[in-house]
């Protein structure tokens, strides 16, 4: 380095001075081009697919952070910081189990992988169990809609045996629900394991010997909390079908005849099964951990401002195909999914610091990890808050909007369920953009982003996609049956960057009108979600 001496210095000063250039205007950068910017880099190779855990998605949050910084947002992580970090266990099998199943006093060897496929645990690395075995319907218990298929059945120290999937008739939104927590109601009714059969009698079993190699991954906090829930310490399993008839020979009715009712729209009654099952697995865990992001926007009514709406994304992707052949493109790069969801909030953030009008209530920037592994991080999150949960009035969530072509309507999912969709009515109304029914319902996919996890803890919200109009269609089918979730979901296929700027100005006027209006967003009172879990809230006649 080398020093100026203090006689030099009004030299210096002088030619710094007379050095400068005339000042300058930077060119004004519009909305297009900035979430092209950001989805360049959030999509890019160095990011390695962003997988949950991974050194791209540790860079990637940390650019998520610097935008929101520079927007002059306020830390909403843990410890006043821009992250909470989310403590993730990978579970996997620590040698062979075995088991044996006993029927009239004789005890048979099960073979992993042929005769069934026990499962790694994520908080009990020597699973012992040696437990009756008692089947119970399609295994919902639902006060809402007024199902029990446990009546007349005692779970408790039982392995409970049900059919997958949900009686004919249930909508798919509230189906895909209650699959979901199935073995939570077996963790509730003191069972100590739980397994699915197909209620098909020509169903596919699935492979076993696969079932019993794939890794358990979720949340753990190390001290019995999982986001498993109270589901966590059940030992897990999976049948061949000959193990399932064996189960049910000598009980109140055969495999086959229970599936028989199923099969003709029936719900099977539960009963006891013959025999037990001993099993003894052992696991072995790799913990690891993955951020959030979490930014806050404080909002500026004296009363309103104690209260949130949120704008969540998911920043995690599948990460590199690890069975690429030489020369094969191996990175996942997840453009669409999900940095356009995360871009398009980056951009919503920076329209309410450019409109100079702040929120009446406070806004909640979430870049969420894991969804792509069950969506834990918003699970996480949900579970352990850094804003109280009754205060977040409404959440949008912002998951793989296809930005392929100039949208005109978008599939607002769970919009039926709460009064939001006026707030995304009146927003599209501005800008001739409809909210369109959800046209593929046997997707379910209201419960398969993270807006879910904030449903169940009483949190009206809604999904946002592009719709179906305008060639949308076409655009969709393509999109899932090519790019999706493949190395060509990349910045290079084919993008409107038009239709990335709209997206983001919509969701600006749907969270403005959300956090502005007098009154916070009220479940229906006939909605099943606001039903099942807005208890105490009031609810809304449609």
């Amino acid at each position: 380095m080398r020093f100026i001496t203090l006689a030099a210095l009004p030299l210096a000063f002088a030619l710094i001075g007379a050095a400068q250039p005339a000042a300058t205007t930077l060119p004004q950068t519009s909305a297009a081009e900035r979430v092209k910017a950001h989805m360049t880099f959030l999509s890019s190779d160095l990011l390695e697919g962003r997988d949950t855990g991974s050194r791209g998605h540790e860079i990637a949050a940390g650019y998520v952070v610097s935008q929101l910084q520079a927007l002059g947002l306020k830390p909403g992580g843990d410890k006043g910081n821009w992250y909470q970090q989310v403590p993730y266990r990978r579970a996997t099998l620590d040698g062979t189990p075995t088991a044996s199943l006993t029927t009239r006093g004789a005890a048979t060897p099960l073979v992993q992988g042929t005769d069934l496929s026990v499962r790694p645990n994520l908080v009990t690395k020597d699973m012992k169990v040696n437990a009756g075995l008692v089947f119970v319907g399609y295994g919902i218990a639902d006060p809402v809609l007024g199902i029990d298929h446990y009546r007349g059945v005692d779970a408790r120290g039982k392995i409970v045996v049900a059919f997958s999937g949900t009686p004919k008739g249930v909508p798919s939104d509230i189906a895909a629900h209650l699959n979901q927590v199935k073995a939570q109601n077996a963790a509730a009714r003191g069972a100590v394991g739980y397994v699915e059969i197909t209620a098909n009698p020509a169903g596919n079993w699935g492979s076993l010997a696969m079932a019993g190699t794939r890794p358990v991954t979720n949340w753990a906090d190390g001290k019995g909390g999982s986001g498993q829930g109270r589901a966590a310490p059940l030992l897990r399993i999976s049948f061949s079908k000959a193990t399932a008839e064996r189960l049910f020979a000598g009980a109140r009715q055969t495999l086959a005849a229970v599936q028989a009712e199923a099969a003709a729209g029936r719900q099977p009654k539960g009963f006891p099964l013959t025999g037990t099952l001993r099993v003894e697995a052992t696991s072995k865990w790799e913990d690891f951990t993955s951020p959030n992001v979490v930014a806050v926007l404080p909002g500026s009514d004296p009363k309103l401002r104690q209260e949130y709406v949120a704008l969540m994304g998911h920043l995690d992707h599948i990460g590199v195909r690890r069975n690429a052949k030489p020369g094969e493109d191996a990175i996942n790069n997840g453009a669409l999914d999900n940095a356009s969801g995360v871009s398009t909030m980056l951009e919503t953030a920076r329209a309410f610091v450019a409109s100079g009008q702040a929120p009446k209530r406070s806004l909640l920037f979430l870049a969420v990890t894991g969804e792509e592994l069950g969506l834990t991080g918003a699970d996480y999150f949900a579970t352990n808050p850094t804003v109280r949960l009754n205060e977040v009035a409404a959440l949008v969530n912002l998951d793989m909007p296809l930005l392929l072509y100039p949208f005109r309507d978008v599939i607002a999912f769970g919009a039926e369920h709460s009064n939001i969709v006026k707030a995304v009515d009146a927003a599209g109304a501005a800008m001739q953009v409809t909210a369109t029914p959800d046209p593929m319902p046997e997707q379910g996919l209201f419960t398969r982003s993270d807006h879910y996890r904030f449903v169940t803890r009483g949190v009206p919200s809604v999904f946002l996609m592009t719709g179906y109009a305008n060639g949308g269609e076409a655009q969709w089918k393509k999109f899932l049956s090519g790019c999706y979730h493949s190395p060509c979901d990349e910045v290079g296929q084919g993008i409107d960057w038009d239709a990335a700027a709209r997206f983001g100005e919509l969701n600006y006027r749907i969270a403005r009108q959300l956090a502005d209006a007098p009154e916070r967003p009220r479940w229906y009172a006939d909605s099943y979600f606001g039903r099942a879990f807005g208890a105490g809230q009031p609810k809304l006649a449609r």
